[in-house]
């Protein structure tokens, strides 16, 4: 494999948010300044800037190939025809930041976490569901597919869960039945499912990253990080999660019992890592640092080291394509590099 740089851009702001569109078309990058803007994936040329959101834009979410969801500071998420470069939708959730979305299910349904509120929506900005409101600000939202496990004909139902401080809850993505709530006593700021279905991984307050396998009643904790966690990242397929936390990039292999009580891999950086991402597909890692030094690693390497970048700014996002032939970097002031690695 081979690692080259396709194209630059640049936006006005911090980039707060990058998603590729699911047929890999389109780039859709989030400015902290509140402007949105696709990206043609070949060329790198501006297909369409979008308006977003006055204040500042928090983050994106494709509800297909071409139905893009945005949500910010003004409290709104919306839906814009990607194709056309157009508003499609717009639903007001109060006056409350919108800070996470992840979209879910056929038909679509896209889950918006403003303050203590969670909300499904339909692509016209209907509400499908209103949650109970949380005692604390949601302050992490993830979703897991319904995916059909190896040697099974049925399908698991989707999931979504959300984080505010002291507890998590999980939800049927489909029904939005209450599924199971888990007490934890200390703030979250990241929330991750392993593709298998297996783990709920939380980054944590103080310095830990904390573990649930739903199905098997089992929770793993694993402490002594240098920092509050962020970053996290799961393998495709499920063994190893990627973590920050600190000046190295921890590599946990989470089969058989689970990580705790094992060493985990190291990957040395000069500075705090910043961002982590596995490939969509297969088994390579990017990670980033506060130097603004970007790194792939194969974790399961002797020497681990694939290939090393020097941006002109730390990392805020890294993105996938899901062939993982391209990677898109986005950084603290404001450029979108993308690097062709097929």
């Amino acid at each position: 494999m081979n690692l080259a740089k396709h194209w630059a851009a640049g936006l006005d702001d911090f980039v707060i948010d990058l998603s590729w569109s699911p047929d890999g078309t389109t780039l859709a990058a989030a400015s902290a300044a509140g402007g949105i803007t696709l990206f043609d994936a070949d060329s790198g040329k501006v297909r369409h800037a979008l308006a977003g959101h006055e204040g500042g834009a928090n983050g994106l979410a494709w509800c297909g190939d071409a139905l893009l969801a945005t949500g910010g500071q003004d409290g709104c998420v919306r839906w814009w025809d990607a194709a056309a470069g157009r508003p499609a939708a717009e639903a007001k959730l109060g006056n409350d930041w919108v800070e996470h979305l992840a979209c879910a299910g056929s038909p679509p349904r896209l889950f918006a976490a403003a303050g203590r509120k969670l909300v499904a929506l339909r692509p016209d900005g209907t509400v499908a569901h209103a949650f109970p409101e949380f005692p604390k600000t949601i302050s992490a939202l993830a979703v897991l597919p319904a995916s059909v496990p190896p040697g099974s004909a049925q399908r698991p139902p989707a999931a979504v869960a959300a984080a505010c401080f002291g507890l998590v809850r999980v939800f049927d993505a489909a029904t939005s039945a209450p599924l199971k709530e888990y007490a934890y006593g200390n703030a979250i700021y990241a929330l991750t499912w392993s593709p298998d279905r297996r783990w709920l991984v939380a980054g944590c307050h103080d310095n830990a990253v904390h573990l649930w396998a739903p199905a098997e009643d089992l929770e793993l904790h694993m402490s002594g990080y240098e920092t509050r966690l962020k970053e996290l990242s799961f393998s495709r397929d499920s063994r190893w999660l990627a973590t920050g936390g600190g000046r190295d990039a921890c590599v946990w292999d989470c089969s058989g019992p689970g990580p705790e009580g094992r060493e985990p891999t190291p990957l040395p950086h000069n500075a705090r890592v910043c961002a982590v991402a596995y490939q969509q597909a297969h088994g390579m890692l990017a990670t980033g640092d506060q130097s603004g030094v970007f790194t792939l690693w194969d974790p399961t390497r002797k020497n681990p080291m694939f290939a090393e970048v020097t941006m002109p700014a730390a990392a805020t996002r890294f993105a996938w394509r899901a062939d993982d032939s391209l990677l898109a970097v986005g950084t603290e002031k404001g450029q979108v590099f993308t690097f062709r690695t097929a």
